[in-house]
């Protein structure tokens, strides 16, 4: 009987360890699974258990392959200007972007800010670089987007007029004036009419080969224009009325913008962007003659003109300054105050700072 009772303790020993282990294994088990959730969770921005559940059997990181890239202008090369335009001529911003799984980048031109920003809005663009007035416009008018750099704070708006017309801003008065709607260089022209007090000027719409074409008929009697466009008009004898350089608050700048819909896939673009776009500005700096001449090339005039219109020192190597968001909330607030803009909105509810 002793025996037996010996044998039956150790038995149930036995069964006790046994059970344990058993028990310890599920509970490591279920941490493990419950650990996995949680981090997926975090990485795909989901909020509750069930979203967590979706991210946990999707694959981590699902950034889509191709990025669509909108940019204004069309030339030969089919490239944008800028610190950007030099990443993608020299395949720098491409090898960036490669190692966050973005395998191949389309561009596209486009004529003005306004068509790209219809692009945007409708999903055939990711991102986008256009000027500050466009990008605003579209923002107020519920563009889904965020604001990730400010390459440029120092564009420079233009007013051009005809050949044998007016020589001054108050000759204006009664005047009619060429204008791409929506742009940088109508928000110039609308502050400067304002603050100048010209009245009865009447604004058309046309993009720049078109109003180009309009002043040397003499069918407008001004028109705005920007960068080596409006330095071979001045050349070529057309009268220099006014620039934004004489009233610094009217500087336009340029906005990169991504939808908020790209961002709820790749979260971390803005990152990756200016981190790809940094390393296109610091070859670029190694190699100015090199980027002079593709700018010039671009653009269809000499090198001497680019260094006088985009000198390399008006491209900035940070996302944003605080001279370049102050313009851009001094833009905001006068697109709104003249209706131009359907609604106000925070500026910090668009701007995206990455760290």
């Amino acid at each position: 009987m002793h025996t037996q009772r010996k044998g039956g303790g150790a038995a149930w020993r036995a069964a006790f360890i046994v059970g344990l282990l058993l028990t310890l294994a599920f509970m490591q088990a279920c941490g493990s699974a419950n650990n996995g959730g949680s981090s997926n969770a975090a990485a795909s921005g989901a909020g509750n258990g069930g979203e967590a559940k979706t991210a946990a059997a999707e694959p981590a990181g699902d950034v889509p392959a191709v990025l669509n890239y909108g940019y204004i202008g069309t030339n030969k090369l089919n490239l944008p200007g800028g610190a950007e335009g030099w990443g993608f001529y020299k395949g720098i911003i491409q090898e960036e972007l490669k190692k966050h799984g973005i395998t191949e980048v389309k561009l596209t031109g486009f004529p003005n800010g306004p068509d790209q920003s219809e692009s945007l809005i409708s999903g055939r663009l990711d991102m986008g670089s256009l000027g500050d007035t466009p990008a605003i416009l579209a923002r107020a008018s519920g563009a889904k987007t965020r604001l990730i750099t400010q390459g440029a704070t120092d564009s420079i708006g233009y007013l051009i007029g005809k050949k044998d017309g007016p020589k001054t801003l108050q000759e204006l008065k009664g005047k009619t004036i060429a204008i791409q709607k929506g742009s940088f260089m109508h928000r110039y022209v609308a502050g400067l009419v304002k603050s100048e007090g010209i009245e009865d000027v009447k604004f058309v719409h046309m993009l720049r080969p078109d109003g180009e074409a309009a002043l040397a008929r003499g069918d407008v009697d001004a028109m705005t224009n920007n960068g080596v466009f409006a330095l071979k008009l001045i050349e070529a004898g057309y009268a220099h009325l006014d620039d934004a350089t004489k009233h610094p608050e009217l500087y336009g700048t340029s906005a990169t913008v991504v939808s908020e819909d790209y961002l709820a896939k790749f979260p971390d673009f803005p990152k990756a962007w200016n981190a790809a776009r940094l390393k296109a500005i610091e070859d670029l700096k190694q190699h100015e003659e090199e980027y002079y001449a593709f700018i010039a090339e671009q653009q269809g005039t000499t090198v001497e003109l680019v260094k006088k219109a985009s000198p390399i020192s008006y491209i900035k190597d940070v996302p944003f300054t605080d001279p370049g968001l102050k313009l851009l909330d001094g833009t905001k607030a006068f697109l709104v105050e003249e209706k131009l803009a359907k609604k106000d909105f925070e500026l910090d509810d668009w701007v995206l700072k990455s760290e």
